[in-house]
């Protein structure tokens, strides 16, 4: 297993240090907060436009349907896709393009950042999911990222909690950009400068890694920068006053020429030699390393599985060897840029031999019958007590609304009082609870889903809080839950209401207590991680939770189809109750299935 650690050294950026299976130290750049934020601003106008996009094209759908005289039929699928889409749109964009593209949004591709594994492997698709939906939590409160900011600006490696529970860093990842610094030619002892090096090695670093950047960088951070370097670099060197650019170029390639020729100065032809050397070897090898970074981002792409097994092989190879040709570099005190240009290659060649995409999938059938449900009875303690932290709420609001009726007007929201104050004559009438016109159970089918699956991504992602906000989720919705129960009691039609329940409510509740379970396991790694630091139990539990979370989705998904096409139907009641009996079975079933995989 790679080992990280964080390169201490006085620039304006910071870099982490993975240590690779080879024992070659690669340094990867950590993006900072307004390559971040750019990235985040210009994926959100993406999803917007998308989204306007989807929208424009099903109404003017849904117009042709009326003008075709199939219109209530047509708008309500037109509706229940628009909300698929929506729903897509929010909580899927970024998951899917992180953990399908090689940790790459359109936003972060721009900006020429990516999201890796804290080891420097490339993201899995579960961390991905992991760390975007902790973005209901970063994203307090009101949706102004109060919480996750702050953790990019103080954070040792710029993670916000999503990356924390994921176990993943974001970094700068120019690859196609990459430009290999020029070998030159051989210098001749009569041109080598026979001076020492007039800056810190802390100082030098510091000029080599502003001047090279300095056409990168906006305005703004341009006029913030250099007068802090040239000021610090004047101490040393005396500053003529004219234009800072210039005078730090100058400074950069007049010290890179004294550092070249360091050895050239303690041994004269031996120091030439050296230099030569070196200068030979980038000439000799450097069209090796371009031809591999073309290969290896091709291969990145795409996955090693489209190779045949003896280029799978010869690539291995050539990656040991890249490898290899960078600890040389180091050694030979090649061009700091060449060194940099190397350690992009080799990070993408590194990328192309660990990366995930390469290896079998895990089919989707054993992920839903066997991995999912596996997750669940693993964790069925967490289950049980979940469930338990929504029942006894639901029994207190069910008890306070019957012993004190006057107060649902204070905790229900109006339209759940209008309901059951109009309940009697909608039973009068033969009509079920919510029932919709048949047009628009899609509608409702969909919107359903939508909003059950979002209250389990926030039991799970406020599990962060230390397990109090997934406990608050719970509690509050099983005070809600009782509240209503007793409210359709007091007017006597508590039946009525528990037959639309019926159909749906084993599948959906087992939902939300599995979603609890992924919430309060996270809280477990905070408050109790055992023999493994906090930061370490995080990652190991996070991966656990978010299973929970697939199998709770995946409940839930079958549970709002029945309530949009069955429960909210004008089916007979007795279908609904042996629905709900199938649907206990069912449960049973996904348990035992569960057991199995233990």
């Amino acid at each position: 297993m790679p080992v990280t650690r964080v390169q201490s050294q006085p620039t304006f950026t910071r870099r982490i240090s993975i240590e690779t299976p080879e024992h070659v130290v690669l340094e990867l750049e950590l993006a900072g907060f307004g390559s971040r934020v750019a990235a985040a601003m210009l994926d959100t106008l993406l999803q917007v436009g998308l989204l306007l996009l989807i929208v424009l094209v099903l109404v003017l759908g849904g117009v042709g349907a009326v003008a075709a005289g199939v219109g209530d039929v047509v708008g309500g699928w037109v509706s229940a896709i628009i909300i698929v889409l929506w729903f897509a749109a929010l909580w899927g964009y970024f998951t899917l393009f992180e953990g399908l593209g090689g940790g790459r949004t359109p936003g972060k591709r721009r900006l020429g950042i990516r999201v890796v594994m804290h080891t420097g492997h490339p993201v899995t698709f579960g961390a991905a999911a992991i760390r975007n939906l902790l973005r209901i939590a970063d994203a307090q409160p009101f949706n102004l990222y109060l919480v996750g900011l702050p953790f990019l600006f103080f954070q040792r490696h710029h993670r916000r909690l999503g990356d924390l529970v994921a176990g993943t860093i974001v970094v700068y990842d120019r690859p196609a950009e990459t430009i290999l610094a020029a070998a030159g030619s051989v210098e001749a002892e009569d041109t080598i400068v026979h001076e020492p090096p007039l800056l810190s090695d802390d100082e030098f670093r510091l000029l080599d890694r502003v001047v090279p950047r300095l056409a990168e960088l906006d305005a703004a951070t341009r006029r913030r920068l250099v007068p802090q370097v040239t000021a610090r670099m004047a101490q040393r060197v005396e500053w003529d006053g004219r234009r800072p650019e210039g005078f730090l170029t100058e400074l950069h390639q007049a010290e890179l020429a004294r550092r070249r020729a360091r050895t050239a100065t303690r041994g004269g032809r031996e120091g030439a030699k050296a230099s030569g050397s070196a200068e030979r070897f980038v000439a000799l090898r450097q069209a090796t390393w371009e031809k591999f970074r073309i290969d290896a981002m091709q291969l990145e792409r795409h996955g090693l599985a489209e190779l045949p097994g003896g280029e799978i092989m010869a690539f291995a190879r050539s990656y040991r060897a890249i490898t290899a040709d960078l600890a040389r570099a180091r050694t030979y005190g090649v061009d700091p840029r060449t060194i940099a240009y190397l350690e992009r290659v080799a990070g993408v060649g590194h990328n192309a031999v660990y990366g995930l995409r390469g290896v079998r999938r895990l089919p989707l059938r054993r992920l839903l019958l066997t991995d999912l449900p596996g997750a669940a009875y693993r964790h069925r303690r967490l289950v049980v007590l979940a469930a338990a932290i929504f029942v006894l709420p639901g029994l207190a609001g069910y008890a306070m609304l019957r012993e004190q009726p006057t107060i649902a007007e204070q905790i229900l929201p109006p339209v759940m009082i209008e309901r059951a104050e109009s309940g009697e004559y909608a039973i009068a009438s033969g009509r079920g609870y919510a029932e919709a016109p048949s047009p628009y159970l899609p509608t409702v089918a969909s919107q359903i889903i939508a909003n059950n699956v979002q209250v389990a991504f926030a039991a799970f992602a406020l599990g962060i809080t230390a397990g109090i906000g997934t406990v608050l989720v719970l509690a509050f919705n099983g005070l809600f839950f009782g509240a209503v129960m007793g409210l359709f009691a007091n007017y006597g039609i508590l039946g009525w209401l528990l037959t639309f329940v019926a159909g749906h409510g084993v599948l959906e509740l087992t939902a939300i207590f599995i979603a609890g379970a992924a919430g309060l396991l996270v809280g477990t790694a905070i408050l109790a991680p055992g023999d493994l630091t906090r930061r370490d139990a995080l990652v190991v539990h996070g991966r656990e939770a978010i299973r929970l979370v697939g199998a709770a989705a995946s409940l839930l998904l079958l549970a709002g189809i029945i309530e949009g096409f069955l429960s909210a139907s004008a089916a007979p009641p007795t279908l609904k109750v042996s629905v709900s009996a199938v649907s206990a079975l069912l449960v049973g079933l996904y348990f035992y299935a569960g057991r199995g995989a233990d």
